[in-house]
């Protein structure tokens, strides 16, 4: 079993995906996190007693933040607004979406900023590590204030209302804390607010979606390399010198895998002295192209880690100086950001991918491969490959439409008091839509490209792309004529999924940059 101490500043990107993916945890609270969490909550309970106006503790919500709330009616308050706001529609997120989701979450409350008891933090943390997770509705949030409906369902469990999961089934929340020996919390003052304020949905799945996407550009990489030797193509594009006066970090680290990959390459010899003075652009550009990817993901690495250790609730109890302020770092802006980012740039990796498959099906263009990779014999009577450019182009199309980005949209809410979201939620959900389709798209060339190579022989690939393509053809045997193709293109998507083409070609040529 894994540790995890939570100290509210030190979670990583990884932790949080080990977490959300791994059941076999057990979270804790940091000793030196306690005194900060008593100390805020302390400040929350001695305002209520001295009546202070205090949005979210002694008022109401949004547009009645001008209302006020007898002391008596705190925890009734803090009910209200959980059941009021579980009102989420749509399929339930994941249970690793779920889990990465309950762990920000905690580790934010854990700062100390947000006045809450160290129980209700411990029981949303017990819930991770006995394997109850909420059932969660996945539209609903607009990234502010904060992802209030998905973290109202989350919230409705520890309170022993609503749903959740346990043990693969869906029962109703209070039988499923029952299950694993756990007991529903009353909500008291600011808790409901502190539990529902804040962006840990939203960077829940953009923690998944990042580090999908990160092995997507090593795939692409792969993929890449694959093509140039099938294609007959030239690796002087990837000459460090080209790139080391551009100097790009994600440039330089493609053309480097590049050159790793297809090093002592037999089919790139083969045509060394040949008269054709340069590769299309999918080919030539693949640097240019999958390094700005890189860049732009290191870009969201670094806006990912600073929001999972963040205090993102409203309003912040600083204890130390006596103070509650209401603010905004329940705007989830800069998550809305990347994520749109993050689905642009990965829309990319398909949309090259999908152009170099179009080359490798073209007798025009993919240098003497016969017409749709099928054997000559077979041409006619059989489609080929065909047919999975078509799918490949259809997955790429789609995307056009998830990538148009959400953040540039806001629409007024609570009679205009939240007049201004960032629809994070809505990016994160849509970048998790392409990175799923340029899984595919990329299983697809692969199966071409281990297609092209099979017509290269007696040539052999380079070390990394021969490591490739072995491992696919231990899975999927050369097409000699038609057949049902959709399991092939389900076992590659496989290979890249669960790490296993990745891991076998890093074992051949060492850690791709």
């Amino acid at each position: 079993m894994k540790e995890f101490q939570l100290t509210g500043h030190s979670l990583t990107i990884e932790d949080v995906v080990y977490v959300a993916n791994n059941r076999d945890v057990h979270i804790s609270i940091a000793p030196e996190a306690q005194e900060k969490i008593y100390a805020s909550r302390s400040f929350v309970e001695q305002a209520v007693q001295d009546k202070k106006v205090i949005y979210g503790l002694t008022t109401g919500f949004g547009f009645f933040k001008n209302v006020t709330i007898d002391q008596s009616q705190t925890e009734q308050l803090q009910h209200n607004l959980i059941v009021s706001h579980a009102v989420g529609v749509g399929p339930a997120l994941s249970e690793p979406e779920v889990r990465g989701m309950m762990l920000v979450r905690a580790n934010s409350l854990i700062k100390g900023y947000s006045g809450i008891r160290i129980g209700v933090i411990q029981l949303l943390i017990d819930c991770i590590n006995k394997g109850v997770y909420p059932y969660v509705p996945e539209i609903g949030s607009l990234g502010a204030s904060g992802d209030l409906a998905p973290l109202a369902h989350m919230t409705l469990t520890i309170m022993g209302l609503g749903e959740a999961f346990v043990e693969g089934k869906r029962v109703p929340a209070s039988e499923a804390l029952m299950r694993v020996g756990l007991s529903p919390v009353t909500l008291s003052s600011k808790e409901g607010l502190a539990l529902t304020n804040g962006t840990a949905m939203m960077c829940g799945i953009a923690c998944l979606n990042l580090t999908r996407a990160e092995r997507l550009a090593k795939i692409a990489d792969i993929a890449g390399a694959m093509s140039v030797e099938g294609l007959m193509g030239s690796t002087a594009p990837f000459f460090h010198g080209v790139h080391d006066v551009r100097p790009h970090n994600g440039q330089q680290e493609c053309a480097k895998n590049i050159r790793t990959l297809t090093r002592e390459s037999a089919i790139i010899e083969s045509h060394a002295n040949c008269d054709r003075v340069q590769d299309s652009y999918s080919l030539r550009c693949i640097p240019q192209v999958h390094g700005a990817v890189r860049d732009t993901l290191a870009h969201v690495r670094r806006v990912l880690s600073t929001e999972i250790n963040a205090a993102t609730d409203n309003p912040l109890i600083f204890a130390e100086q006596g103070k509650s302020i209401s603010a905004g770092n329940f705007h989830g802006e800069p998550i809305a950001f990347a994520m749109d980012f993050l689905g642009i740039a990965v829309a990319e990796l398909g949309s090259l991918s999908e152009r170099r498959l179009a080359k490798a099906v073209d007798t025009a263009n993919n240098e003497g491969l016969p017409a749709f990779l099928i054997p000559k014999d077979q041409a006619g009577v059989s489609s080929g490959f065909m047919i999975l450019q078509y799918t490949a182009a259809a997955l790429v199309s789609e995307n056009k439409t998830f990538a148009h980005p959400d953040s540039v949209d806001s629409i007024p809410t609570s009679a205009n008091q939240e007049d201004h979201v960032s629809m994070g939620a809505a990016a994160a959900r849509h970048a998790r839509a392409i990175v799923g389709n340029v899984e595919n798209v990329l299983a697809i060339e692969l199966l071409a490209n281990a297609q092209a190579l099979d017509f290269r022989k007696p040539y052999d690939p380079g070390h990394g792309t021969k490591a490739a393509y072995q491992l696919i053809r231990k899975y999927v045997t050369f097409l000699e004529k038609d057949r049902i193709m959709y399991p092939d293109i389900n076992t590659v998507h496989g290979l890249i999924t669960s790490n296993q083409l990745l891991d076998h070609v890093e074992r051949t040529v060492g850690q791709l940059a």
